[in-house]
């Protein structure tokens, strides 16, 4: 058995969240019995290294000054609007009509949902992060496009086609009976193919009929370990629209709940504008939020309440919302979380743990997503998918790292000051 040693600094998360780091680490990394390279020990390279140094098909990789990580999870992202980000906009509603919904039309075809996925991919890669729940279009083009792209890679990845069959401009719009057997069709081409999960993608209520979401949850039921995807109160003026649609529903996330569309591995991005009951449902169902600050900013949005989720008991995990979000950066996606958490809570005096902060974009997405101990950790039997930090990227944070008195101050640092240059390396666990 080939085995590949990593020698760095090393981070990675226990299971109840908490970091663990060895300033002087080991990973060993080796393929199973399926070919797919997993994590096999981690900790320290003193205690460690021993066994295996003496074993005759070994590879040492000796990376000084450079951290290991976790490769980051995005849990909430649309590919087709790569394009769309920094457009100006008066909020979420003429965003959509103005901007998105225009460029989303295009990805009828598929040499350009090929391009842009391509390029999306190689993004996502270049800011260190190797798995994404992923919006496509309403195009069954859009999936088979990104699918295919992120097969090529050996990357994991969850994507599915938009379900939006009313409120919707032409070329964006589908269906309702042929949208259901366009989505049933891609989860028996797609779902557990290599790497690649599908999910059952309603755009967000208002723009299904109720016709659509029903048969949205029956395949919900049917397919059971598939993902669900939309959104759900991310905007005042959205959550009145589904008020005025959905009268008999007690709130918007009770839309779904109606439908059978909350249950384990159902993510909905934002979780604003939600109300005790709503929180309470959110953890009685396993359904997890994806918490998109950048995204919440640019769009003037609101602030997710991390206090009352915490009280509450329900998973949630970082994401980056591109296009409404301003950046792929992990770190960019961090650093507004940080900072909408102090505004938010400035009453409560709330500031989160850089290396909380850094679980939620890792560990604690992963476990959110249905995906605890296979992905966003470095723990043994983990999938290898990890990235190579260089805390020296820029003048600045060669100085200020090299500072660093604790590990809660090395994270912050990163965070604050780091964007994609961080990143000198993302490794993705590809089966052979």
């Amino acid at each position: 058995m080939s085995i590949k040693l990593y020698r760095s600094a090393l981070l990675r998360f226990s299971e109840d969240g908490s970091p663990l780091y060895d300033s002087d680490g080991l990973l060993a990394v080796a393929a199973d019995a399926q070919g797919q390279e997993r994590v096999i020990a981690a900790g320290s390279w003193q205690a460690l290294q021993a066994p295996y140094a003496a074993l005759p098909d070994v590879e040492i990789i000796h990376l000084p000054g450079k951290l290991i990580a976790p490769g980051f999870v995005d849990m909430h992202i649309h590919y087709p609007q790569t394009d769309v980000i920094g457009a100006p906009a008066e909020g979420l509603l003429p965003w959509l009509e103005n901007y998105t919904f225009p460029h989303e039309s295009r990805f009828h075809d598929r040499a350009y949902a090929d391009s842009v996925a391509e390029f999306f991919l190689d993004e996502l890669l270049r800011n260190g992060v190797t798995t994404s729940l992923t919006f496509a279009t309403s195009h069954p083009t859009s999936v088979d496009a990104i699918m295919a792209a992120s097969q090529a890679r050996g990357m994991r990845m969850m994507a599915g086609k938009v379900l939006q069959d009313r409120h919707s401009p032409d070329g964006v719009r589908d269906d309702t009976e042929q949208g259901l057997i366009d989505t049933e069709n891609l989860i028996q081409r797609w779902h557990g193919v290599d790497r690649l999960g599908y999910a059952i993608t309603p755009r967000f209520a208002p723009t299904s009929t109720p016709e659509q979401l029903q048969g949205a949850g029956e395949l919900a039921a049917k397919y059971s370990d598939v993902w669900i995807h939309s959104h759900v109160s991310e905007n005042l003026d959205e959550i009145r629209w589904v008020r005025e649609l959905y009268p008999e529903a007690r709130s918007y996330l009770d839309v779904y709940q109606g439908f059978g569309l909350m249950r384990e591995r159902a993510v909905y991005a934002h979780c604003i504008w939600l109300d005790e009951t709503d929180r309470a449902l959110l953890r009685a169902t396993q359904t997890a939020a994806a918490i998109s600050p950048t995204s919440n900013l640019f769009l003037s949005s609101g602030y997710f309440d991390y206090l009352k989720a915490d009280a509450a008991g329900f998973m949630y995990g970082l994401a980056s919302d591109v296009g409404g979000g301003m950046s792929f950066s992990p770190f960019r996606t961090m650093q507004a979380a940080y900072m909408v958490g102090r505004e938010h809570h400035s009453k409560e005096g709330l500031s989160l743990k850089p290396a909380h902060l850094w679980w939620q974009h890792t560990a604690g997405a992963a476990t959110a997503l249905g995906l605890d101990g296979v992905i966003g950790n470095l723990q043994p039997g983990c999938e290898a998918d990890f990235v190579v930090i260089n805390p020296a990227c820029t003048p600045l944070l060669a100085r200020k790292t090299q500072q660093a008195a604790s590990l809660d101050e090395l994270l912050f640092a990163m965070i604050v000051l780091g964007d994609d240059r961080l990143i000198e390396q993302t490794i993705v666990s590809q089966a052979k």
